[in-house]
């Protein structure tokens, strides 16, 4: 059957992958053979091929206290987090629909990461109990629905590092059990599959690590042990998908004790970048160098994440305020303030990037 009466397949799919992400549940839903069509790898390759792809960031944030702007936040109910959606060439902020029981909010400290065109949500602390889950919810943006995955196995843990390679799997490593011990185990999780592999674990504990995939290998930087407690190590350690192997500790990959929070892939020759004391650094090799300075707007990062050549950054001059918004050009080092409205300017938890 031709996907559109009267035309070639191939002229069909030069209409399908014109049509901007917020209507594929409408192009799902049309008929079959466009949902098998819009649904397969190739689909996205062609986006991005034909420079049709689209950059959305899916963010756990806060929705907005008003008792913030008359000073009696501290006596306001703790943030409620919501998921939002912010396009960085268009600028455009929208709002995700929840999961099915999470009308009230979004569990605390919960990971986010983008799978193909696929977000996976995993864990976090119940708000009210403070009670760590294991919970696993996926939402397709092809369908525009939301289904529950297997929970994930073993200790129920927190603040854990969550990256994915982009594609169809999502990594788990280190974070913490319910006793406060700091965890070496790892895992990953087949998004088509909705299957949980145990990894091999990590050579160290790893509590408050970040969880970085770049080349093809996950990689785990900084966090603490169980005894440190607080004290980030500048380490790191690489696992290979491929041979399913971790390889050496990588001694002093930071360079300071720090979280390693605002960390992320670089671009290039870059191995990492990171924005630490008022600088963005890039790591190449062995050395750290500074690229530009942070603006004083987003002096203090609560979320940053790349994507074709800039680095996002959202963050606020104090602890508390209302986050704002700017784009590093990595080559040329300039930055572009982006507008935030006030609806959207809450304090950003968790966040993840997709191309779809």
């Amino acid at each position: 059957m031709e996907l559109i009466p009267g035309l070639p397949d191939d002229v069909a799919r030069e209409c399908l992958i014109r049509v901007p992400y917020a209507g594929f549940s409408a192009v799902a839903s049309t008929c079959k053979g466009w949902k098998s069509e819009i649904e397969l790898p190739q689909f996205r390759s062609q986006r991005k091929s034909t420079g049709r792809s689209q950059t959305i960031v899916i963010m756990a944030q806060a929705v907005p206290d008003p008792a913030r702007k008359t000073g009696f936040s501290k006596l306001s109910h703790g943030p409620v987090y919501r998921l939002t959606t912010f396009e960085p060439p268009s600028g455009c902020w929208s709002e995700l629909p929840p999961p099915p029981g999470f009308s009230g909010g979004f569990p605390m400290f919960c990971q986010l990461a983008a799978a193909g065109s696929n977000l996976v949500l995993i864990g976090g602390l119940d708000p009210a109990s403070w009670e760590a889950s294991g919970s696993v919810y996926v939402y397709s943006f092809i369908t525009g629905t939301w289904r529950r995955g297997v929970d994930m196995p073993g200790a129920r843990r927190s603040f854990f590092g969550c990256v994915s390679d982009g594609d169809r799997v999502v990594f788990v490593a280190g974070g913490h059990d319910g006793e406060k011990n700091a965890l070496r185990s790892a895992l990953a999780y087949h998004v088509e599959r909705d299957q949980w592999v145990p990894l091999p674990d990590m050579a160290r504990e790893r509590d408050e690590c970040k969880a970085i995939f770049r080349r093809g290998k996950l990689h785990v930087v900084g966090g603490y042990s169980t005894e440190m407690q607080g004290k980030f190590a500048k380490s790191s350690e690489e696992f290979d998908p491929a041979s399913w192997q971790w390889g050496p500790v990588r001694e002093d990959l930071l360079a300071a004790s720090t979280c390693p929070t605002a960390c992320v892939e670089g671009d290039g020759e870059d191995d990492l970048y990171m924005c630490r004391d008022g600088d963005v650094l890039a790591l190449r090799g062995c050395t750290w160098r500074a690229v530009a300075k942070v603006p004083a707007d987003v002096y203090n990062p609560a979320h940053v994440t790349k994507w074709q050549g800039k680095l996002l950054v959202i963050g606020s001059p104090r602890s508390g305020g209302a986050q704002k918004v700017y784009a590093l050009d990595t080559s040329s080092g300039s930055w572009t303030s982006t507008e935030s409205p006030e609806k959207f300017s809450g304090h950003v938890q968790a966040g993840s990037c997709l191309e779809i």
